[in-house]
């Protein structure tokens, strides 16, 4: 069967199986599988059939570790990614049982799929990319790589921006505070400077300021020093 023919039908058959439709003797396929040619044909169409019943098939090895997967998601594109380690393909293409436990392993994660988009839905996120791994050392990974839904990801910069705008209203008024602060001490000391003033000269010039009233105004501070003037002179006059 050739690859053609295996990508159309959507079946595979193994090397072994090939090999036993010879009536006798050695057959032209067996002869292709000692030169190499057959067996790299059956890996080529074990391929196309794996592409047909998956999808997207990438032969490649992947590391376990966090920047390998990162760079393989940040490389992939939609849910149905599928990716095989060369050697692993290979036992896949030879070995019926090989063959089936790696197939199972990629309907499962394909059964999976819906599970995993449902719980990041839920969470305010979507899949950009997600897929399947199967590594050198037979070891299966599933990835999902993505980001925060457009609706969740205007709603946080929504509230971004609103407390932003608090903090900006809570130093406003907390700069607007400290200089009303600020004034208020400024004229408490200018205050206190006037009435040391005031009782300096009264006592400079021997005056009574016993009854002198303190204001916080130059009119009121002013007209106290009036009315204590002329309280001093009546008890002169008495």
């Amino acid at each position: 069967m050739s690859v053609a023919e295996v990508a159309a039908s959507g079946t595979y058959r193994y090397p072994e199986q090939s090999r036993n439709t010879a009536a006798a003797g050695i057959s032209f396929l067996e002869q292709l599988y000692k030169t190499g040619e057959a067996e790299n044909s059956a890996l080529e169409a074990y391929q196309q059939y794996l592409k047909q019943r998956h999808g997207d098939l990438w032969v490649q090895d992947v590391g376990h570790d966090q920047s390998s997967m990162d760079r393989l998601g940040a490389s992939t594109s939609g849910t149905g990614n599928v990716v095989i380690a060369p050697n692993i393909l290979r036992q896949m293409a030879d070995d019926p049982e090989k063959a089936a436990y790696y197939e199972g392993q990629i309907r499962h994660y394909f059964d999976m799929l819906p599970k995993y988009q449902a719980e990041l839905s839920m969470a305010g996120f979507e899949i950009h990319s997600s897929g399947i791994v199967i590594h050198a050392d037979g070891t299966v990974t599933h990835y999902c790589s993505g980001d925060l839904k457009p609706e969740v990801r205007a709603r946080i910069n929504a509230q971004i921006e609103a407390e932003e705008q608090a903090k900006l209203k809570r130093r406003k008024r907390f700069l607007q505070l400290a200089e009303e602060a600020a004034a208020e001490r400024k004229l408490q000391l200018e205050i206190a400077c006037r009435r040391r003033s005031i009782t300096e000269m009264l006592e400079s010039h021997g005056e009574d300021n016993s009854h002198l009233f303190y204001a916080d105004t130059p009119q009121k501070l002013i007209s106290s020093i009036l009315a204590a003037k002329a309280d001093g002179a009546l008890r002169r006059l008495s």
